[in-house]
Parts: C-alpha cells; structure tokens; sequence
C-alpha cells in the first residue's frame, strides 16, 4: 500500500535493511529524498537502464522505502513517481544486517567524497564519547533536527540555484564493554 494512502507496507524489518545494502539503491534513496521521479527518470540521472532502476525502485517500495507519490500517463503507459519520506527507515537486530549497510554506507561516502568540490567547505566530525544519558538525548535531537531540515529542503537534481551536497549521518549508542 502506498504511503499516500495512510501506511506504509509492513514488511520484516531486514527486508528494509537488506535493501539499504546496495550502493545503487542507496543513491536512489538519495537522489528521491529531494523529489519524486519515475524510473525513466531515475535511470537517466544515474546512467543505468530502465529495466535496472525499475527493479530495485520495486525492491525499495516493497521493503517500504519508497511512497508512491502518484504515476502520470506518458506514451500510452503508465510511470509510477516515487519519493523517500525523511522519515523512512528500516531496523534490525542482526549484526551482519548492519554491518552490510554500513560497508555500503561507507562505499558511498567514499564515492561523494571524491567528487566533492575541492573549492568547497568540506565539514567532517567523528567521535566516540561518553556522555550523560539526557545529553546523548539532546544531541540525537539535534542531529535529527539538522538531518530533516535538509531533507524537508532538498529540490529536485539540477534545480537552479542549487548546489549538490552529501550529508550522511550516523549516530548511536554504542554497547559498554
């Protein structure tokens, strides 16, 4: 079922994560933060077939990463538009789960970085700290905050006026040895 109609699909939780596993559909997931887009459009902004992006967009939406945002009539067929909520996300309590989408994670980070602008502020924090619980609270508030500011403002590829930027974020709480 469509987003647009009230609820996600329910899903098992590492079917979302499973599907995060993949760089190809994490730059999906990326790329329709900002808009909705069909899977024409999507193959021609990240150079791959029709039949390849409609495969895992259909990965994605099943996995209840994707809301349907509408479908429009082109060429007497039917495309289906598709839009990652900010809110989208997927859990699991499997390890091997997240340390998949975490190599992924870091692949993609890799790729962005190598074509960031070198002209550009390039901004990075990493910490392992040890804070007081309402302080952890208040920073993953903050991190959330910041995150869903950015995705609430993202526009479309190429809009003008803009610049194409990365923002990945991780934050959690770590086990204690």
């Amino acid at each position: 079922m469509a987003r647009g109609s009230g609820e996600r699909p329910r899903r098992a939780d590492v079917g979302g994560l499973r599907a995060l596993a993949h760089p190809l559909r994490l730059r999906m997931l990326s790329l329709l933060t900002g808009t909705s887009m069909s899977a024409a459009e999507v193959a021609r902004e990240l150079g791959i077939s029709h039949a390849n992006a409609s495969y895992h967009l259909r990965l994605l939406r099943d996995a209840g990463l994707l809301d349907v945002a509408g479908q429009e009539k082109i060429r007497g067929g039917v495309a289906i538009r598709y839009h990652h909520p900010a809110d989208a996300t997927a859990r699991t309590s499997d390890p091997l789960e997240t340390d998949l989408v975490v190599s992924a994670l870091a692949d993609e980070l890799i790729r962005r970085a190598q074509q960031r602008d070198p002209e550009a502020a390039f901004r990075f924090t990493d910490a392992e700290l040890w804070l007081r619980p309402e302080d952890w609270q208040r920073t993953s508030d903050a991190v959330m905050t910041a995150s869903q500011t950015a995705n609430k403002n993202a526009q479309p590829p190429h809009t003008p006026g803009t610049v194409q930027v990365s923002l990945s974020v991780a934050a959690f709480q770590m086990t204690q040895d």
